[in-house]
């Protein structure tokens, strides 16, 4: 086929969401970027790096082509039936962050009209506005929450992205803190915060799910391993099912209270449980892990 040797990674999302920062990433792992292309230029910029001899190419594409949104999709169909691998990414992040970037950056939003009275109000507008012009690109991508991450962080869990190899499905486990509010782009978010708390061991409370000590406490309560069945036991009914779906990522969310050692621990349980079947990545917001 014309375009089975070439990848793409399309990067799309909410402006001031980091999509400068993770072309960066994809240019420093080796991609050949361009920046906000028109989609009308997508199949040709295509045709021209297989004549090149390309084999991964980066391309980001944001609502500054707004009225040629809707061609996306199609041309994205169209590519994949020429053998082409795509990996679309979704950068997004809540209203409230996006709005404080803007304070800070005093930038104006791609949408936004002209002399206004109420600013900040016309910009919350203009970002309810891009959410729904770009809706139905992030409900083709991998979804990447900015909101809780620095910029280093979501370099270096773009390029975990693109360095897992192709596949039908990419499994992602990620632990998190409810405190700290939940991940907006998981697929499955679940609540381990009824569970026998680490924390409150004197000798465990400054280590983590990854710790032996940390593991050996939680494996010895029969709850924790009946909520990691119940949890592996729903994925696995449901996999196959997203696969044929052409999902291209899961994002599975596991959830305690710090995001320190009950949801680590259950991640790096799942993760290493379905990695013998599926390509699977693990990341530990709390702990820094991108």
């Amino acid at each position: 086929m014309p375009g089975a040797d070439l990848e793409i990674v399309l990067i799309t999302g909410m402006s001031g969401s980091g999509k400068s920062v993770a072309l960066h990433a994809l240019e420093d792992a080796g991609y050949y970027c361009v920046d906000n292309l028109p989609p009308e230029l997508l199949s040709s910029l295509v045709a021209l790096e297989q004549r090149h001899g390309a084999s991964r190419v980066a391309i980001a594409v944001d609502v500054r082509s707004a009225t040629s949104l809707p061609q996306v999709p199609h041309q994205l169909d169209e590519l994949r039936k020429q053998g082409v691998i795509l990996r679309p990414l979704f950068l997004d992040a809540t209203t409230d962050t996006l709005v404080r970037r803007y304070s800070e950056t005093r930038r104006r939003h791609p949408l936004s009209q002209g002399d206004v009275r109420d600013q900040q109000r016309a910009l919350v507008d203009a970002i309810e506005l891009e959410r729904e012009l770009l809706g139905e690109l992030r409900e083709q991508a991998h979804v990447i929450d900015t909101s809780l991450i620095r910029s280093s962080q979501l370099q270096s869990y773009v390029k975990s992205l693109i360095s897992a190899p192709a596949s039908p499905l990419t499994l992602v486990f990620e632990s998190f803190a409810f405190k700290r509010g939940l991940p907006v782009h998981a697929d499955y978010v679940f609540d381990v915060r009824m569970l026998p708390n680490p924390y409150y061991e004197p000798g465990l409370r400054a280590l983590t799910g990854r710790d032996e000590p940390v593991q050996t406490f939680l494996g010895q309560h029969a709850e924790v391993g009946q909520m990691f069945t119940h949890i592996q036991s729903f994925l696995e009914a449901w996999l196959d099912v997203l696969a044929r779906d052409h999902r291209s990522y899961v994002t599975v969310a596991i959830g305690c209270t710090g995001g320190q050692h009950r949801s680590v621990f259950l991640v790096e349980q799942l993760a290493r449980a379905f990695a013998t079947h599926w390509t699977t990545l693990k990341r530990h917001r709390e702990l820094g892990d991108a």
